[in-house]
């Protein structure tokens, strides 16, 4: 990444020297045993990378998006894939709500331990019966002496097997009685107490050192101290996070799909057919250059989305944008890589199998590309609402 001042230099190369200590043998093991990288996690944590975004008043850099997202954009791009940044992807964007609305007292209690690592947060917010529809969730939270008790579903959990802690979306109002469709949702940050919540893994495609799963909440209490910013606002706090999360996704994928290009760059250099050097041949050369040019393209849309959001400015157009671009860019690098590699890229050897199979999320989460493209339609080129 280049025209960086020299504090980004310095979070980009900090980062890489703590990536470059974890190797493809590394990454290989846990994604074959489906083992959390709990040292690629603590050793991020050791060095401070935790807290990028954090205030710094309660242990954090106080730092923006653009720097989350050189260290996601790093940790993406260093062989650990999207294994190594889910590892860490919620604590560069998910508290977001809680740093912007929750009281003193609930911030010094919470994020120190973020930062330090002594405390990992899972997210739920998705319902197997909402999906995007986020105004249609069903999981409630009554009303009781000293809080909530809360009962519900949730689904596609990331990190719920190792959290202690879970950022959990609720109603407090059901949805027929709320004055609009989004009033009436609620935020608690709580413990993750296993004997009322049941987190069931996900068997999946890729990505199997991070687990995602479904979450079974049977009369959980939690007191109202837990309880971020007021009651039926819940739905607003969480729009604070949403393009942060669409661009370090897009940083990600791209991180991804230009460690993939790499290998298959190094390959195409070493491999010999026929006498000659495979990267020699234009049927492997302009796949690779054409690769080249789209993530570099969408890495230009995702550091511009990411300035605006620093910069106070709108940025959904951007935001959503650059995850479009950069999961497609990243997708189809990935892809190339695995084809320039012929039957040796199918191997587990040269991990860019592993890499096609992690990459393939960013493209289905946190936002379906058709929801992306009605919102450019609607909001950027004025199009009545489609759905």
């Amino acid at each position: 990444m280049r025209g960086l001042s020299d504090e980004q230099r310095a979070i980009r190369d900090g980062v890489a020297a703590v990536c470059k200590r974890f190797t493809d043998d590394y990454w290989s093991s846990c994604d074959g045993d489906a083992r959390f990288p709990h040292e690629f996690h603590r050793a991020m944590a050791a060095d401070g990378w935790l807290g990028v975004t954090m205030p710094e008043e309660y242990g954090g850099a106080g730092l923006g998006v653009t720097e989350a997202a050189l260290v996601m954009h790093t940790v993406a791009s260093c062989g650990g894939g999207m294994a190594a940044a889910s590892s860490i992807h919620i604590n560069m964007f998910g508290p977001h709500a809680m740093v912007v609305h929750g009281t003193h007292e609930q911030k010094s209690r919470w994020i120190p331990r973020l930062v330090t690592g002594e405390d990992q947060v899972c997210f739920g917010v998705t319902e197997p019966d909402a999906g995007l529809d986020t105004t249609n969730i069903k999981t409630f939270a009554k009303k009781v002496d000293g809080g909530y008790r809360v009962s519900g579903r949730k689904v596609w959990t990331s990190t719920g097997q190792v959290a202690n802690k879970i950022l959990l979306l609720t109603r407090t109002t059901a949805k027929p009685d709320a004055r609009r469709s989004t009033d009436g949702m609620t935020i608690f940050y709580t413990d993750l107490d296993r004997a009322k919540v049941d987190v069931k893994r996900i068997p999946k495609h890729g990505r199997a050192a991070v687990d995602s799963n479904a979450v079974f909440i049977d009369d959980l209490f939690v007191p109202e101290s837990d309880r971020v910013g007021e009651e039926g606002k819940g739905f607003y706090y969480l729009l604070d996070s949403l393009n942060p999360e669409r661009v370090l996704v897009a940083v990600e994928a791209i991180g991804i799909g230009q460690d993939a290009l790499n290998r298959a760059a190094r390959y195409a250099r070493e491999r010999t057919v026929f006498n000659r050097q495979i990267g020699q041949n234009q049927g492997i050369q302009h796949p690779l250059a054409e690769c080249w040019l789209q993530l570099e393209a969408a890495l230009l849309m995702a550091m511009k989305a990411a300035q605006l959001y620093d910069a106070g400015e709108p940025c959904g157009a951007e935001a959503n944008g650059a995850k479009f671009l950069g999961a497609r860019a990243g997708h189809q690098a990935c892809l190339q890589a695995v084809l320039t590699h012929g039957g040796m890229g199918y191997a587990k050897e040269y991990q860019v199998e592993r890499l096609l199979r992690e990459v393939l999320v960013t493209r289905i989460a946190p936002v379906s590309e058709q929801m992306i493209l009605s919102f450019i339609a609607e909001k950027v080129l004025d199009q009545p609402k489609s759905y």
